[in-house]
């Protein structure tokens, strides 16, 4: 033995030579004998001997001696103490320096887990007493250790509901969790404990860990069952704990009530949790686990039709996240019967891998009350725009008799309008508490958009939200040709729409505001307001000596959000089926006949989206000013119609000298911005969430951006102007679909 070797061996912590083992020789290197399970290093000759046998090209590598330390220092007692040796063990493994040279001073560049991986297998193929010693601890651990929580709890939801889901996740990333030091699920955490290990087990060799745990499993062992034996029972185990819950998720009354093509005894999951005992009772053998394969697939379809009829019968975050339960279920009772069903050695670990990995990510999600929003809450916003879509087709126009209809319902919600400002500037001067003038402007905006929609009014500000989610809903939906064909098309109908409804409405509040300001003053001899409110109307309205453009911006999100109000009740009503409970009410059959009671049923059916929206917006455009008088804040809404409703009014009290000067003018630039920030916001805000509902590419919006613009600085009358006949409406079908290559 070299002196170099022996020097840089005495640098290590040394035992007592009591402690020593006796070496032997064999194959013309010295071999030992496995120390006491108490003793905790090796002396520097037997150190120097590990090194030479094992890196003869680099015998004083700080990894190699590390590994002998580990290897001669396996715990004989406590599970805990059994628990760290292996973290130390998964730790030495993950080091990110790769063992190279250690035999031939060049060796081919391989990955880090790959070299230390093939370094421990090369040492336990060469030690027989080493790796008996590996295996009966690895023994103990797995033998102390339940994987049952692992394979059928981490990963899937607790079964306590969205809201108890959300509740327990934000407890567990808040409190301190308590030990179960006897669960696979806490190990899997503490060996791995970031979310991108899961990326270096996806790096390892299958071979190579069969060829690892075959050596370690090795002939039967008197003392331990095989490490592999522990593990399958655990995970056939899982197969029958999934059973029942995904069973009892998919047998509930609103999952039977939106898939009425099966039958209760037809249903799969009363199969499921029979063809599950088939395999406990058979030890997984080959034809049972297809025939849980093939009932599986069966689950999955009435899933599919579940989901397909949601749109017919509504949806809850509840029901989304039963589903969502029962796909993940079924999708780990696949991932263990291929584990279970994979041929012994490479096959099986690479199915094994697959599923540890899968857990892994799952495990780190289980803490993310995010991932949980995302997984959940995208259908249930994909099916509030999708009504929130459907109201804002109403408000497309394609011919020019619908345009000119359009006009007409903007003139009505702008004389509407004009008496809503009114009244809203005498709200302002009742001496009331503020409860009491929040709730006095919230029943003036109530009033006034429920009138609306009882004579057919159209508002500017209320369509935005709804077109943009009309939009949203088209660009998610078809092939790209057909669908960006399609959007060529809507645009400019969407456009022109707008750009009607918001002339309706400012054409007409205008005279309605001056003529009722010209009436009060003939009946009571003074203008409706004096000099000092009309003063403050007008410095309220000016864009940057004021809060205008930010009241604007809070009021465009009020705008979205009312929208997102009316999709959700109305997908409440139909998921709580109101309008067929109201057609079938005994009452109401009794005192309308059975024609006027489904004759109610379809009005509230066609009206619930309205009437949702109409309140909530209403409630909203009251609360900033209470909301930040009581914190102190200088909260306002700024609403486009309203606000030049206000203008007009205090113009007429300062005269008409007074409309011409730099204040006015201002104030009038204020209402621009506050038309563009109420539109732009609104429309943007539910575009925005439309497009993620739908999973709608970047690139497909951003190229859709480009050819719209092209078109329109090529043809901006198709945006501002409905078509001129049905010839011109079809030409500009045609050009949009040859725009989109």
């Amino acid at each position: 033995m070299r002196a170099s070797n022996i020097q840089e061996g005495e640098q290590h912590t040394r035992c007592c030579p009591e402690d020593a083992p006796s070496p032997l020789e064999e194959g013309g290197h010295v071999v030992l004998s496995p120390p006491s399970p108490l003793r905790r290093a090796l002396s520097s000759r037997e150190m120097d001997a590990f090194c030479v046998q094992f890196a003869p090209s680099s015998p004083g590598h700080p990894a190699v001696r590390e590994l002998a330390q580990l290897l001669y220092s396996a715990p004989a007692d406590g599970l805990e103490a059994q628990l760290e040796w292996v973290e130390r063990f998964v730790h030495w493994l993950r080091n990110p320096r790769p063992l190279v040279g250690l035999v031939e001073p060049v060796e081919p560049e391989v990955p880090a887990a790959v070299t230390r991986l093939s370094l421990l297998v090369r040492v336990l193929e060469a030690r027989s007493p080493v790796c008996e010693l590996v295996a009966k601890r690895l023994c103990e651990v797995l033998g102390g250790l339940s994987g049952l929580k692992l394979f059928a709890q981490v990963g899937l939801p607790a079964g306590q509901g969205f809201f108890g889901e959300v509740i327990d996740r934000l407890a567990r990333r808040l409190l301190p969790s308590p030990p179960e030091h006897h669960q696979f699920s806490e190990l899997l955490l503490r060996l791995f404990p970031t979310l991108e290990d899961a990326a270096w087990l996806e790096s390892l060799p299958p071979a190579l860990l069969a060829r690892l745990f075959a050596l370690l499993e090795g002939d039967a062992r008197p003392w331990a069952r095989e490490p592999g034996a522990v593990v399958r029972a655990d995970l056939v185990d899982a197969l029958g704990l999934l059973s029942v819950q995904t069973a009892a998720l998919g047998l509930t009354e609103d999952v039977r009530d939106r898939c009425p093509e099966v039958s209760f005894r037809a249903s799969p999951f009363l199969k499921l949790r029979r063809v599950c005992e088939g395999v406990q009772a058979r030890d997984a053998a080959p034809d049972s686990l297809r025939e849980l394969g093939d009932v599986v697939e069966e689950c999955r379809q009435v899933v599919a039709i579940v989901s397909s009829h949601l749109e017919q019968y509504g949806v809850s975050v509840d029901l989304v996240y039963r589903l969502e339960r029962i796909r993940r279920s079924l999708e780990r009772m696949e991932a263990i019967a291929r584990v279970l069903g994979a041929a012994q050695g490479e096959a099986r670990w690479r199915e094994g891998l697959a599923l540890v990995t899968d857990l892994l990510r799952r495990a780190h999600a289980d803490r993310s009350v995010r991932s949980l929003l995302a997984s959940d809450v995208r259908l249930l916003a994909r099916k509030v725009i999708e009504r929130a879509g459907h109201s804002g087709e109403h408000y497309i126009t394609t011919t020019r008799a619908e345009y000119h209809r359009m006009v007409h319902a903007a003139a009505g919600g702008g004389l509407i309008t004009a008496f809503t400002a009114i009244l809203k500037l005498y709200a302002a001067t009742l001496a009331l508490a503020p409860f009491f003038y929040g709730l006095a402007l919230a029943g003036t905006y109530v009033a006034s958009f429920l009138v609306m929609q009882a004579t057919g009014s159209a508002l500017a500000t209320k369509q935005p939200s709804m077109t943009a989610a009309t939009l949203g809903s088209a660009i998610g939906q078809g092939g790209t040709g057909g669908r960006l064909s399609h959007l060529m098309e809507l645009i400019p109908r969407i456009t022109r729409s707008q750009l009607a409804t918001a002339l309706g409405n400012m054409s007409t509040v205008l005279p309605v505001a001056v003529g009722l300001s010209m009436a009060f003053a003939w009946w009571q001899g003074l203008p409706l307001l004096n000099e000092a409110q009309a003063r403050y109307v007008v410095h309220s309205l000016h864009p940057w000596h004021s809060g205008t453009v930010l009241y604007a911006a809070l009021t465009g999100v009020l705008l979205w959000l009312s929208s997102l109000a009316a999709g959700w009740l109305e997908n409440w009503a139909v998921y709580r089926r109101l309008p067929e409970a109201l057609a079938h009410h005994r009452v109401l059959r009794r005192v309308l006949g059975e024609s006027g009671a489904r004759k109610l049923s379809d009005v509230f059916a066609h009206h619930i989206a309205g009437l949702g929206g109409n309140v909530s917006i209403g409630v909203l455009l009251a609360l900033p000013p209470v909301v930040g008088g009581f914190f102190g804040l200088p909260l306002d809404v700024r609403h486009v119609t309203l606000s030049f409703g206000q203008l007009c009014l205090a113009g007429y009290a300062l005269g008409p000298e007074a409309v011409v000067r730099p204040d006015f003018l201002a104030a009038l630039g204020g209402v621009g911005v506050t038309l563009a920030a109420n539109f732009g916001v609104s429309f943007s805000l539910a575009l925005g969430v439309a497009l993620r509902a739908r999973d709608v590419p970047l690139t497909d919006v951003l190229r859709l951006v480009r050819l719209m613009a092209a078109r329109f600085l090529r043809e901006p009358r198709s945006f501002l102007l409905p078509p001129r006949d049905e010839l011109q409406k079809t030409t500009d079908t045609a050009l949009a679909a040859r725009e989109w290559p």
